[in-house]
């Protein structure tokens, strides 16, 4: 069989990813290298992400390996990856999604409703931040960077009352310990792709897009697609306060859509449901657009808060 090269960040929780699919990929009797890439998102970790706005920060250093042929695929978090992916490029797979909700940890509080007012809360999420704040604008949200354990260690230390985290990589990591409430999705709704593994090769590369086939789920492909759609339409990239979540109901797409105010002010949401993932994805986006969403990004992206992925 093949000996393939993987592309990965070094954080503990983009290793598991890599290390995932390179046993999935030993499982059917290739031979696996892999080689750990920093980007620029590593390397900025001192400043909210929604402020850095930089596009594929967290992807374009790995994409210059795989141009340059030092590595044959690319493992991301699929909410990672810019909605347009750069020429060059295709996403090959899109593997069975982990959980793609969002997690309230905390190690005295049971849920979001418990906590007392003035409880500070921590997430760098702007998503996050806008829906925490529709919900209760009495807690004190602060910015919260760095790996999975980094977080936690700031959650257990009592820097934070609670932190709002991805249920995905605390899954993964089997680091669930201080997770008190699963947020609903009608409550807080994910990031587009949130969950899912999106693996990145060389367009037009056949030979490895075959090798990867076997890990491209249905499912996963249609939702996150669906929810990507709705992200590109609004021009938003991942740090801005949009949220998109796709579930498959009866066979056919369920979609649920969110454009909020960083300060939960106003917060938009848009459900509809559809066979077309594209044409769904891009309905919903137009119905946010229309009903104000266009003058909320529009203030966003002006105070420097977040930059558009696309122009």
């Amino acid at each position: 069989m093949a000996r393939l090269r993987i592309g990965s960040r070094g954080s503990q929780l983009a290793l598991w990813q890599a290390h995932h699919i390179s046993d999935l990929l030993r499982a059917r009797g290739h031979e696996v290298e892999l080689e750990i890439i920093k980007t620029t998102g590593d390397k900025i970790t001192d400043v909210a992400l929604a402020k850095v706005g930089t596009k594929g920060m967290f992807t374009k250093e790995i994409e210059e390996a795989l141009a340059a042929g030092r590595v044959d695929l690319a493992v991301h978090s699929l909410k990672d990856l810019p909605t347009e992916v750069p020429p060059g490029f295709e996403i090959a797979a899109i593997t069975k999604r982990e959980n793609p909700r969002d997690v309230f940890c905390s190690r005295k509080f049971a849920s979001i409703d418990a906590l007392p007012r003035g409880a500070r809360v921590g997430t760098s999420s702007l998503r996050r931040q806008a829906q925490l704040k529709a919900l209760r604008p009495d807690l004190d949200i602060h910015p919260l960077r760095g790996n999975v354990d980094t977080r936690l260690r700031k959650l257990e230390a009592g820097e934070y009352d609670a932190i709002i985290l991805a249920a995905a990589g605390l899954n993964r990591l089997g680091k669930t310990e201080l997770v008190k409430q699963v947020i609903p999705a009608d409550i807080m709704c994910p990031a587009a792709g949130q969950g899912a593994l999106g693996i990145e090769i060389r367009a037009g590369d056949s030979v490895t897009r075959q090798y990867l086939a076997f890990l491209d789920d249905a499912d996963a492909r249609a939702t996150t697609t669906c929810e990507r759609a709705l992200l590109n339409k609004l021009g938003g990239g991942c740090q801005v306060p949009i949220g998109a979540f796709a579930e498959m109901r009866d066979g056919q797409l369920h979609l649920n859509g969110v454009v909020a105010d960083p300060d939960g002010s106003k917060v938009l949401r848009e459900s509809r449901d559809g066979k077309d993932p594209v044409v769904l994805g891009e309905a919903v986006g137009d119905t946010l657009l229309r009903r104000g969403g266009d003058a909320i990004l529009e203030a966003v992206y002006g105070q420097g808060l977040a930059v558009p992925q696309q122009p």
